[in-house]
């Protein structure tokens, strides 16, 4: 009689997780001008620095760099270690932590980007490197603009109107018994305002003729920075029973109650003087600063070793017998009545 194979089917070998991806912005940057991979990378590194250093190496640009997702990918080492770890890598001049300024949608924000080097570089050449760094990320943020300058339509030429026919006589046009008022093609914020002032308050109705003479005098207020509500309150607010005459009653008062001038803000730098677009990050605690100012990627506070408590020294056997002897004549003591 046969019998059935109930033993279950080999099941397909478990493929190894992802590499945590990063938020947009942050993680790993590699460094340009890296040798090739060999298999003495990183030898001179203790063990536990080589092995976190083999497996950032081997990570793509973009992976997760904090402490904590690189210790939940290495099962040896937990975060204490790791930060360590990452300290003495920036030490041997492996990485640097950065702080970058991204600007995306009108809002500014500062990511962490983490530059990676198998080849070992000096202070030196981190720190030309992430001038350049920070060159490139300032041209990168103003070259749309410039772009945008640049691809503007050109302007059109006007088509030469068609030769038209001959007509074979004058026709006798009715003239107009009245010229019309010219209006202005695109009105202006101090026109508009002054337009819409009788409609806010009827006893300052201005014709065309008006707005088009008390333009100059509102645009001096909307030079100053105010607004239409601001106008409009300032001009119509404590008006008289009866205006005469609303064209020399607005008059006077964009004359008399024109509003003092503040300061503005600051000038922008001129593109000769970009900011500064890139920090770099102490690997210890996270300080921001300038490259200088953060030599093996580390701020002075995290450089400078602790000072412990001094050791202590060892007991004198002679000391701790005469305790003894001390407690036991206290026992005596206590004993006699």
């Amino acid at each position: 009689m046969a019998t059935q194979n109930l033993s279950p089917a080999l099941g397909a070998p478990a493929s190894s997780p992802p590499y945590p991806k990063a938020n947009r912005g942050y993680g790993k940057r590699s460094a340009p001008d890296q040798r090739p991979a060999r298999a003495d990378d990183f030898m001179l590194l203790p063990e536990r620095e080589r092995y976190i250093a083999g497996y950032v190496d081997h990570l793509p640009d973009g992976a997760a760099m904090d402490i904590k997702s690189l210790a939940r990918s290495n099962p040896l080492y937990g975060q204490m270690a790791v930060g360590s770890a990452l300290r003495a890598l920036g030490v041997a001049g492996h990485l640097r932590h950065a702080q970058c300024r991204v600007e995306e949608r009108g809002q500014v924000r500062w990511v962490t980007r983490t530059f990676w080097s198998r080849t070992a570089r000096d202070n030196e050449w981190w720190g030309a490197f992430l001038d350049a760094e920070n060159n490139r990320a300032t041209r990168q943020t103003t070259a749309p603009r410039a772009g945008a300058e640049s691809q503007a339509p050109a302007p059109v030429a006007p088509a030469e109107p068609a030769a038209q026919p001959s007509a074979p006589g004058p026709v006798p046009v009715a003239p107009q018994q009245r010229t019309p008022e010219p209006a202005p093609a695109h009105p202006s914020p101090a026109y508009l305002a002054l337009a819409r002032l009788g409609r806010t308050e009827p006893r300052l109705a201005l014709s065309a003729a008006d707005c088009s003479v008390l333009e100059s005098l509102a645009a001096q207020w909307f030079a100053l920075g105010v607004d239409t509500g601001y106008l409009t309150h300032a001009l119509t607010s404590g008006l008289p029973a009866q205006v005469g005459s609303p064209i020399g009653f607005v008059r006077r008062r964009l004359t008399d109650k024109i509003p003092p001038h503040l300061p503005t803000a600051p000038p922008p730098a001129a593109p000769g003087t970009p900011g500064r677009r890139l920090m770099v990050e102490c690997t210890e605690c996270g300080t921001p600063g300038p490259s200088e100012a953060l030599p093996d990627g580390l701020c002075r506070p995290c450089r400078t070793p602790v000072p412990g408590p001094a050791p202590a020294a060892p007991a004198d056997p002679s000391v701790e017998r005469d305790v003894h002897a001390l407690v036991g004549t206290l026992r005596d003591l206590m004993r006699t009545p």
